[in-house]
């Protein structure tokens, strides 16, 4: 099948540095997308989440976040204490 599609420049000229064809990487990022069990719906930008893809979301953004060298999760548990 063949489509057209508006590429930004400054977008194609990123993937061009990269020394890709920007036919190739779109043909690979369709593909790889595709093939994923979401179908791309969390690379086309933000929700519907269900609440549970949310929470997903929030857990795997805040790991390894420190604040004042103390992780997250500390934080969140001793905020439960109080």
């Amino acid at each position: 099948m063949q489509v057209t599609v508006d590429i930004p420049n400054e977008i194609a000229a990123q993937v061009q540095a990269r020394g890709l064809a920007l036919e190739t990487y779109l043909q690979a990022l369709v593909a790889s997308d595709a093939a994923s069990p979401k179908l791309g719906l969390t690379r086309l930008g933000p929700g519907p989440y269900t609440p549970e893809e949310a929470g997903q979301n929030i857990r795997e953004l805040r790991k390894g976040i420190l604040l004042n060298g103390i992780r997250i999760k500390d934080l969140i548990e001793e905020g439960r204490k109080i």
